[in-house]
């Protein structure tokens, strides 16, 4: 079996698919994409996509080491999320190939359903007591929120206080049996994130994301000290090497992202690592419907792993939604906030190969949003 062709298609709302071609007639699909930056990923497939052409598929690690390696210069978001792509669709390619899904060839099931959480707020978090008794009616028993939108990297006792009291609506609305996250996205200095962690304390979030900058990793254990609240980052991390200092900092969660981190290869990797030091593993995956049948294929094969991410009516699906690109809903039909093992084979998607290349016609151009604080300087989204 040979690959014969590498595809690629930039679909709304935001997302980028791969597919790649064999001989055979095996065809395996994946998802490379950096958010706002669709069009670079897709030209750095295509530079990859010249090496594997010819190649046998079935040799996924040793593609894995010459992509991510082989052009002397390596990582960044870009190339790891070309490779994380492709990545996938070669597990795809295997598992259709042996008759079995991915997570049987990562050593078997280690449990039948995995954990997921909705997404409630938007960016500039509002409305939630009324979103977050909806995720609850629908049987979700985790969802997760910005802890706030715009944040001064010095924030004020009243930015501090609308923290913690969206927090307390959110533990009100979901009493003591189920969870909520804080996710901070960076947008708050170091010290600012001590005091945030420290103030939501008595909430008792299940975790607080990334309240530092990737850039600012030194410092994580000045965070991690500051609250027995559990830490989370990792979306914006791309391999073992990276997640190596959070890990050795107190870092409670690791975040990394199937279509960001190199794919189910190197997230796979990067999960028994953080095994190590007794973390936990919770996919980052805001993303479609391959990237999250990936994150789920490595969740059932995963012992620390905690819940799942997905994106099934997040604020950034405008356009289309989590299901518009596959004919076959039963691997995503979420029940009592669970998604259930299936045996299909690869990554258990069936695309809907006619609406994916429609869509690539219309393409998008998603760009994320560019904030400004009230003197004109730069924000952190």
């Amino acid at each position: 079996m040979k690959i014969t062709r590498v595809e690629t298609f930039q679909v709304p709302p935001r997302w980028l698919f791969c597919r790649v071609e064999t001989d055979d007639g095996v065809t395996g699909w994946g998802e490379p994409v950096v958010e706002g930056r669709a069009e670079v990923v897709r030209a750095a497939v295509h530079v990859l996509a010249d090496y594997l052409v010819g190649q046998d598929p079935l040799r996924v690690e040793d593609h894995w080491q010459v992509l991510t390696k082989g052009g002397f210069y390596r990582g960044g978001p870009v190339l790891s999320s070309a490779v994380a792509g492709i990545d996938q669709a070669l597990w795809d390619i295997a598992g259709k190939h042996y008759g079995a899904p991915v997570h049987a060839l990562l050593g078997g099931p280690v449990r039948d359903r995995v954990r997921v959480y909705a997404w409630v707020g938007g960016d500039d978090p509002g409305e939630l007591r009324e979103q977050i008794a909806a995720q609850v009616e629908a049987g979700f028993s985790a969802i997760k929120m910005n802890g706030a939108g715009l944040m001064p990297r010095s924030p004020t006792p009243a930015d501090l206080a609308a923290v913690v009291r969206r927090a307390e609506v959110a533990r009100e609305v979901l009493g003591p049996a189920r969870d909520f996250a804080v996710d901070l996205h960076g947008r708050t200095g170091v010290s600012g994130a001590r005091r945030v962690v420290a103030a939501l304390e008595e909430s008792q979030p299940m975790f607080v994301e990334e309240p530092l900058l990737p850039e600012h990793l030194h410092r994580l254990g000045e965070v991690t000290a500051a609250s027995a609240v559990p830490i989370a980052l990792g979306e914006r991390l791309y391999s073992r090497a990276e997640f190596l200092p959070a890990l050795s900092a107190g870092l409670a969660v690791a975040q990394p992202d199937v279509s960001h981190a190199g794919g189910i290869s190197e997230v796979r990797r990067i999960a028994a690592l953080a095994e190590t030091f007794d973390v936990l593993l919770a996919p980052h995956c805001p993303l479609g419907p391959l990237a999250l049948a990936a994150s789920l294929q490595v969740a059932f094969a995963t012992p620390n792993f905690l819940i799942q991410e997905q994106s099934a009516g997040i604020h950034y699906n405008a356009g289309a939604e989590l299901l518009d690109y596959v004919l076959d809903p039963a691997p995503f039909a979420f029940s009592a906030g669970h998604a259930h093992r299936t045996d299909l084979p690869g990554l258990g998607v069936v695309v809907d190969e006619r609406a994916v290349r429609e869509a690539d016609r219309r393409s998008h151009a998603w760009r994320n949003p560019v904030w400004r604080h009230d003197d004109g300087s730069f924000a952190e989204w």
